[in-house]
């Protein structure tokens, strides 16, 4: 078996199910990756960010997080975990992160997002976003139909239209790093022997140094598959390990036993080209991370306040 991790670019609260569907509809990128994928739009100039406005007040409001200057209010927050909690069940999404984590990391990605997207000249005008209402109508059966979505989930229609504002805004943006992800790469065609345990990995790399054949062990072990792994450029499997032994490794050479989580492999290099096309599933897993140190680094060089109440 191998080891393949492909990368979630986001999270799913419960407003990005529908948003982003409808701020996707229409992208012919990678098929896969509807949540951070799809969205060309003609923009207009906007001069900064949108912030949530906080207005003067001898009690100020509360805030999750500030981003950049940009407020995160603890209303907010807390509106969309009780959307995120109650989406658990459908979307099967893991907890084990700590749920409020994971939904302020959410909320923060967002907003870097959509602020990137407004210093790119990108805004979600009044007629962007009613043309995005409309296609969530459509989708759920109707005007009446999208009221009574936004009531099951808490929506006032201000907090409805600035999280959708927020959400195309972000997503535009992620079609911008997307974009910039090349189509081809260097890559490896690999085959395999897996095995469960060393003692067994290390009795056939005793034959194989002794002159057995390893497609015929590899067909031995998966007669499914051959042991083919198919091409896949770095950083694919997830396994940066793995990721040396293969790319250091010559044309029908194999390598040393190498232990993973999932048992004991023996590779097989069959080829390698420094320029072949990427199949769609490497390819998301590629966008998915250059969004991801996208992030990383607008973390870094932003200003990023945590505000929520401690215990």
């Amino acid at each position: 078996m191998m080891i393949r991790r492909p990368l979630v670019i986001f999270t799913l609260i419960a407003f990005s199910l529908i948003f982003f569907t409808a701020c996707n509809h229409s992208s012919p990128a990678t098929g896969e990756v509807t949540a951070s994928t799809r969205l060309t739009e003609t923009a207009t100039v906007s001069p900064q960010p949108s912030q949530t406005p906080i207005p003067p007040s001898q009690t100020p409001i509360p805030l999750a997080a500030l981003v950049n200057g940009e407020a995160i209010t603890l209303d907010e927050f807390q509106a969309e975990l009780s959307r995120f909690q109650e989406a658990t069940p459908i979307t099967g999404t893991n907890l084990a992160s700590d749920p409020n984590t994971v939904v302020l990391n959410e909320l923060i990605d967002q907003t870097l997002l959509a602020q990137s997207a407004a210093r790119n000249g990108f805004t979600v005008d009044d007629g962007m976003l009613q043309s995005r209402i409309e296609v969530l109508e459509t989708q759920l059966g109707g005007a009446q139909a999208l009221e009574i979505w936004k009531a099951a989930h808490g929506y006032s229609t201000d907090e409805f239209e600035r999280a959708l504002k927020r959400a195309v805004a972000a997503a535009w943006m992620r079609d911008q790093i997307i974009a910039a992800v090349p189509v081809t790469a260097d890559q490896v065609h690999v085959l395999e022997i897996l095995l469960p345990t060393k003692a067994e990995a290390d009795e056939i790399y005793s034959q194989l140094g002794s002159g057995a054949d390893f497609l015929e062990l590899a067909a031995t072990y998966n007669p499914a598959t051959k042991g083919d792994l198919g091409w896949f450029p770095r950083d694919y499997l997830g396994e940066p390990a793995i990721d040396e032994v293969l790319f250091a490794l010559q044309p029908e050479q194999y390598s040393q036993v190498v232990e993973t989580e999932v048992g004991f492999h023996i590779f097989y290099l069959v080829e390698r080209d420094a320029n072949h096309a990427l199949q769609p599933d490497a390819l998301v897993a590629l966008q998915a991370k250059a969004v991801l140190n996208w992030l990383g680094e607008q973390r870094k060089q932003g200003e990023i306040q945590i505000l929520l109440p401690q215990g």
